[in-house]
């Protein structure tokens, strides 16, 4: 069961590139398709996980990189295709986040400290605006809704102060006394 619950989660990580070729070629449905798709395995992973007991180092390792590399890989190509520089500015401000913690939780393994750095609450609140926001873009090219577009970049700005806030959390955290 872990393997293949490991491998759903991988299936998320493939996903991100292929949706990124979509976006490039403004194929919209189905980039909001396959990033549908790509949210199911998010849930279907930790659901089955804790359904069957089935959770593993491995698995805990890599679904948050496949949630950062989906994000990223996104953001990148909604920046590029939309030429938002706003939006160039709120993912590189996110993408730095990102790296800046997963050095913090390297730093704590090292150190033994890996329990100031496990995911909480508002990690995974921020970890849903984000992919909220992301389907939010998605769907308003699919739809050529500029609106929703305008929408969309007020959710990116509360993403992105979240993201940085949970990162200055986890850097409380490491450091403290």
């Amino acid at each position: 069961m872990i393997n293949l619950i490991n491998s759903i989660t991988l299936a998320r990580i493939f996903l991100a590139p292929i949706i990124l070729v979509f976006l490039i070629f403004s194929n919209y449905l189905v980039c909001v398709l396959l990033f549908f798709l790509a949210g199911l395995t998010d849930y279907f992973d930790g659901y089955l996980a804790r359904k069957y007991n089935a959770e593993s180092e491995l698995g805990e390792i890599l679904d948050p990189i496949a949630d950062k590399i989906l994000v990223v890989f996104i953001l990148i190509g909604l920046s590029v295709e939309l030429d938002s520089q706003l939006m160039a500015l709120l993912s590189s401000l996110i993408i730095a986040r990102e790296i800046g913690v997963a050095a913090l939780r390297d730093y704590s393994a090292r150190n033994n400290l890996s329990h100031r750095t496990k995911v909480t609450f508002l990690a995974k609140a921020k970890t849903s605006i984000q992919l909220f926001t992301i389907g939010l873009y998605l769907l308003a090219l699919t739809m050529s809704f500029n609106l929703l577009i305008v929408i969309s970049d007020i959710f990116l700005i509360i993403a992105t102060f979240v993201t940085l806030y949970t990162g200055y959390q986890y850097t409380l955290n490491v450091f403290k006394e």
